[in-house]
């Protein structure tokens, strides 16, 4: 336990962080899986990924993993290398369930529309669990959340206005019908992260 603006903080458990870390990459992996069956993108280094995917071949898990790289020396020197472990952590879960789940899961027919919403739904919520837990998924959530600790501007608004700027370079690459409904589900995804995760809303601690 520890005192925060005169509130009790209960500290997160080891084995509660190794099960948000599992669970929310999982979650992740599933939802990037239902982007790229479903052509769309999403923001951050995850959209540059499938964006990279379908422009060049190279699988997602792979882009992913290595774009991610760059970011962890910021989250090393703003946010702690405890962060940056839980952070390389879900990013290499990620980038591994990524690998398996398309073999896990298979889709008959998957309508583009309920693509959009439950990819956005599931990454945004596996976001939620990792945020929670301080950990993110590397470069923009690295930003995203040292912003919203030093300054106060919350993750989700600052990631919809980024995604937002990726998605529309995506234009060169989707069909204007897959980059709307990106944009859909980029604004699930972030308006999941500006509700729930509030400072003072969430109190637990890794």
């Amino acid at each position: 336990m520890r005192e925060g603006g005169g509130t009790m903080m209960e500290r997160h458990g080891l084995h509660e962080d190794a099960l948000a870390l599992v669970l929310g990459s999982l979650m992740v992996a599933l939802g990037t899986t239902i982007y790229a069956k479903a052509m769309l993108v999403v923001g951050g280094m995850a959209g540059v990924a499938l964006l990279l995917q379908y422009v060049t071949g190279v699988q997602f898990w792979l882009g992913f993993s290595l774009i991610n790289l760059p970011f962890y020396l910021l989250g090393w020197k703003r946010l702690g290398g405890a962060f940056v472990l839980r952070t390389f952590i879900a990013v290499s879960l990620v980038s591994l369930f990524s690998r398996f789940t398309a073999e896990w899961v298979a889709f008959a027919q998957l309508n583009a529309t309920y693509a959009a919403i439950m990819a956005g739904t599931l990454c945004g919520t596996g976001m939620l669990m990792l945020f929670r837990h301080r950990t993110g998924l590397g470069g923009i959530n690295i930003l995203a959340i040292f912003l919203q600790e030093n300054f106060g501007l919350r993750a989700g608004y600052f990631q919809l206005a980024v995604d937002l700027a990726i998605l529309s370079v995506a234009f060169l690459v989707l069909a204007p019908d897959r980059l709307l409904l990106s944009v859909l589900s980029a604004t699930v995804l972030n308006l999941i992260l500006a509700i729930n995760h509030r400072p003072g809303r969430y109190l637990g601690v890794s």
